[in-house]
């Protein structure tokens, strides 16, 4: 995986579902030394989260030995957010659209939605050892969609 930038807190996580919570441990940690409100703080956590659970059940196949990286940086306004795994990678362009009739049923395949919604750019590259990086920023100037002043 590429190196996270100098001075962001990165954690290194083994694949298991309960890391989540101390991923979210962290971003409140990470959110109170910003000044970022609990609102804010819990749309950012929704796709942390889903960005997170991703990484473990797809990327990493709930394989205990691959890590999944999180790192918290960005400067200024930004909140910056990166999440990678060690696995086979994914295209993201074969990702079906939530909101097309015949998936509104499906019980998942919702996740890269919410993050989308929730942040303010999402990129995904490769890893320079294989695997999936997800790049998400979060504008702190702007509130979410829908939620509180534009």
């Amino acid at each position: 995986m590429t190196e996270p930038e100098q001075g962001a807190v990165v954690l290194w996580l083994s694949s298991r579902y309960e890391n989540i919570e101390l991923v979210q441990a962290a971003l409140g940690h990470v959110c109170r030394l910003r000044g970022i409100d609990g609102e804010m703080e819990h749309w950012i956590g929704m796709a942390l989260r889903e960005a997170v659970a991703n990484a473990i059940r797809h990327g990493n196949r709930l394989d205990p030995q691959k890590r999944v990286l999180v790192s918290f940086g960005g400067d200024g306004d930004v909140l910056e957010l990166t999440v990678g795994d060690e696995g086979d990678g994914f295209d993201p362009g074969r990702i079906s659209d939530p909101l097309a009739p015949e998936n509104q049923m499906k019980t998942s395949g919702r996740g890269i939605f919410y993050i989308r919604t929730f942040m303010d750019e999402v990129s995904f590259s490769r890893g320079e050892k294989g695997g999936t990086i997800l790049t998400m920023k979060k504008d702190l100037k702007t509130r979410i969609a829908g939620k509180g002043e534009q």
